[in-house]
C-alpha cells in the first residue's frame, strides 16, 4: 500500500499589504477561504493529511473555521510557528518581531510529518492540476535526494493592482532547477514584465518559470533544512529582519550536489490576494469556477 503525501500549509503569514487575515477570509460563493480549495483539490489529489502551521493568534479561529468542514474527509493537524520554535535559548532576542520566514516554518512541521509532503501558501489558489502533477510526484517519484516544485509562467502570477515578487528559476535540458533568485518590485510595463528591486531593472521574459511556494519534499529535507537553520541563526543573531527562505534551502542543496529539484509543468492556474483590491478578481473567478462544474456547489456538500 503506498503512503499517501502530507499537505503542508503555511498559514502564519502576517497580511500585510493585503491589510488583514487572508488565510481566513471568505472568497467563494458559500464564503469558502481559499485554503479549502487547496484542501478540496489535495483530497481528490490523493493526499491523506493536512498540517497547518499558524500563529498562536489565529488558531483558535482557523480550528473552528475548517474542523467543521473537514473532519472526517482527511487528517488534519495545528502545528504552531513561533519566534522560540527550533530557536535554541541562546538565539533567541527578545527584541525581534518579525517571522523567521517559509523554510523556518516548515522547519515547525518536523515533528508532524513523517511522509513525503507538500508545501503551499495558505492564501494563494494554485488550481486542481497543480495538486495533480504534485501528488503523482511525491506518491511514484520522490526520493531522498530528489524534490521538486511546481513552476508557473510569470505572466500568468502578476497583480494588475501593484509589483510583486516572484523566486525566478533558471533549469536545465531535464526541467530541473539550477537556481532560483527572489525578484522583487516585479510588474508588467507595456509589452515587458520588469523587475525593479535592488536598484537595477531587469527584464523577465513571458514564459520564465516562477515559484509560487508550491514544493514537493522527501521528509528527510528536515535534517538538511535543521543543519541550514542553525547555520542562519548563527549568521544573523543581530539582523532582527533577516528572513530563512524554502529557495535558500532549494538552492544550498542544489549547489551542494545533495539534490536535485524537478520543475513540473502543472501551474495553469493561480491567483492570489497580495492587495486587497485583488479580491474581487479572486471572487469572480471562483464564482465561473463553480459555475463551470469545477467545483461543486457547496465545496462540503
Amino acid at each position: 500500500m503506498k503512503i499517501k503525501p502530507t499537505l503542508l500549509v503555511l498559514a502564519a503569514g502576517m497580511g500585510s499589504r493585503y491589510g488583514g487575515n487572508k488565510q481566513i477570509d471568505g472568497f467563494g460563493p458559500n464564503g469558502e477561504t481559499i485554503l479549502e480549495y487547496s484542501i478540496y483539490d489535495a483530497i481528490r489529489a490523493g493526499f491523506g493529511k493536512v498540517v497547518l502551521i499558524v500563529r498562536q493568534e489565529i488558531l483558535e479561529m482557523t480550528k473552528e473555521l475548517l474542523l467543521p468542514k473537514v473532519e472526517g474527509k482527511i487528517e488534519i493537524d495545528f502545528v504552531l510557528q513561533s519566534l522560540q520554535s527550533f530557536v535554541p535559548s541562546e538565539f533567541q532576542n527578545p527584541e525581534r518581531t518579525k517571522p523567521y520566514g517559509t523554510a523556518h516554518a516548515v522547519l515547525c512541521a518536523k515533528d508532524a510529518i513523517a511522509e513525503p509532503f507538500s508545501v503551499i501558501n495558505a492564501d494563494d489558489f494554485y488550481g486542481k492540476e497543480a495538486f495533480e502533477v504534485i501528488g503523482k510526484f511525491l506518491t511514484n517519484g520522490v526520493q531522498p535526494n530528489l524534490h521538486a516544485m511546481v513552476g508557473y509562467a510569470i505572466q500568468n502570477v502578476l497583480s494588475e493592482h501593484g509589483t510583486v515578487s516572484r523566486g525566478v528559476c533558471s533549469m536545465n535540458e531535464a526541467n530541473q532547477l539550477i537556481g532560483m533568485i527572489e525578484r522583487t518590485s516585479i510588474a508588467r510595463e507595456g509589452e515587458k514584465i520588469l523587475s525593479k528591486g535592488d536598484g537595477e531593472v531587469i527584464e523577465i521574459k513571458e514564459g520564465t518559470p516562477v515559484s509560487m511556494n508550491f514544493w514537493g519534499f522527501h521528509p528527510t529535507v528536515f535534517s538538511a533544512i535543521e543543519e541550514m537553520w542553525l547555520e542562519f541563526l548563527t549568521n544573523n543573531t543581530e539582523n532582527l529582519k533577516s528572513e530563512f527562505y524554502i529557495p535558500t534551502v532549494a538552492n544550498n542543496l542544489i549547489q551542494d550536489g545533495k539534490a536535485a529539484f524537478e520543475i513540473l509543468e502543472g501551474g495553469k492556474t493561480w491567483f492570489g490576494v497580495t492587495y486587497t483590491e485583488d479580491k474581487p478578481v479572486v471572487i469572480d473567478s471562483l464564482k465561473k469556477m463553480h459555475e463551470s462544474g469545477e467545483y461543486p456547489v457547496n465545496l462540503w456538500g
